[in-house]
């Protein structure tokens, strides 16, 4: 692996291009590197994962407007199928990526990494999809594709914290999805930088999709980035530039938007031929919950023979990380996620909800879960209104050891 130093550059001291954060991530994806075969077994999990996962969230209505809005965009030549229409229908690729994308996020059931930041990398392989259905690129390729995004994608997750300064976690997933792009389609360093540079320019925004009354937006966010990426690849692919230096500028985002003038990160990539394997280090979910709801679940269920009587609970206490406190915990400062009101979205973002829920119901279900009559039932609003969360270090600390899958420890 290469350390890239990262760090805002002045625009007097022109910061060639070649050294550019966008440039290397560029090199990555045109550098012709076979899998491995665990890493390809693993590609095909994945695939297999978000199918399902959209598959059921089908007829939502998140899922069913943006298959709307695809239809509305037919083909122009060979185009890309959109899950939950006859296969002879295809739509413009961009388009595929948004309803497919949509369908994918909507239950929060597909994978994840957690790092310095957070991410569902599975939310990369709709949009190189539908590139590969309506290039007819081979199966070979389009795995090479997905690799290849969830390496970017993972490198700099691992690398930049975007929820500190409160940006969305998908101002990642673009720059990995262009990524993704540029490798499917073979095309050189020079424009997959570029198409790196707008993707992520074009899909910068608030975390406020994933605070207080979270809307149905937070399925669209990651669709419409995958879109905003396909798009850029267009026009990069028809010689439009980016800004530049995008991270490194001195108006750029590390300047402006995460660390300022004096931010510098380490991004770690594979080298020359060396393997991509970031892919074995995401892990996929058990339950319809914000991932750190999974150890909720789990816990509650295990609680629950243990607890005849939960009319007779007055106080819970959940010590647990800085994440799981601050993001889905009492130390959010969220109202709504005490709210039996609240939408499904919110609920299931409310480590105290699902805490709640699970231990009453001994079990964690997509959708029964969720129902306002379930939120609204008046032993578990009782139940709910007692759970808090502290953050416990030790915990913390755990959260951010390396996993030994990664080689680190």
């Amino acid at each position: 692996m290469i350390g890239h130093e990262v760090r805002v550059h002045p625009s007097s001291g022109r910061l060639p291009r070649t050294e550019q954060l966008a440039w290397h991530l560029a090199v990555l994806a045109t550098d012709p590197v076979e899998p491995d075969p665990d890493v390809v077994g693993m590609v095909v999990n994945r695939l297999v994962d978000d199918v399902a996962v959209a598959t059921a969230a089908l007829a939502r209505h998140a899922p069913t407007t943006a298959r709307d809005q695809a239809l509305r965009h037919p083909a122009a030549g060979r185009g890309a199928s959109v899950l939950g229409l006859p296969p002879e229908i295809t739509v413009s690729p961009e388009w595929a990526a948004w309803a497919n994308g949509t369908a994918v996020r909507e239950l929060d059931l597909h994978d994840t990494f957690l790092a310095a930041d957070y991410a569902h990398p599975g939310d990369t392989i709709p949009p190189l999809l539908a590139v590969a259905q309506h290039t007819g690129a081979t199966g070979a390729a389009l795995v090479r594709a997905i690799v290849t995004a969830y390496e970017v994608h993972v490198a700099l997750v691992r690398a930049i914290c975007l929820h500190a300064h409160r940006i969305d976690h998908v101002a990642h997933l673009a720059p990995a999805v262009a990524a993704g792009l540029g490798c499917l389609l073979g095309l050189d360093p020079a424009t997959t930088s570029e198409a790196i540079g707008q993707a992520l320019h074009t899909t910068t925004a608030t975390r406020q999709s994933r605070k207080g009354e979270i809307s149905s937006w937070k399925a669209f966010a990651p669709a419409f980035a995958g879109k905003v990426a396909v798009e850029a690849v267009d026009r990069a692919m028809r010689g439009e530039g980016s800004p530049n230096p995008i991270y490194e500028g001195e108006d750029g985002v590390l300047a402006w938007l995460l660390d300022g003038p004096d931010a510098r990160y380490t991004v770690a990539l594979p080298g020359p031929g060396e393997p991509r394997r970031a892919i074995l280090d995401t892990f996929t979910k058990e339950y319809s919950a914000e991932y750190q709801c999974q150890a909720v679940i789990d816990l509650a269920r295990r609680l629950r023979p243990r607890v005849p009587d939960l009319a007779r609970v007055t106080d819970v206490l959940l010590e647990t990380s800085h994440h799981t406190h601050h993001v889905i915990g009492s130390g959010a400062h969220d109202p709504q996620k005490y709210d039996p009101d609240a939408t499904r979205e919110t609920l299931d973002h409310s480590a105290p909800y699902v805490l709640a829920v699970a231990l009453e119901d001994g079990s964690w279900h997509h959708e029964h879960s969720y129902t306002p009559e379930r939120a609204h039932r008046a032993s578990t609003v009782a139940l709910w209104r007692t759970v808090r969360t502290v953050e416990d270090p030790r915990w913390t600390a755990a959260y951010h050891a390396p996993s030994r899958s990664s080689g680190d420890g």
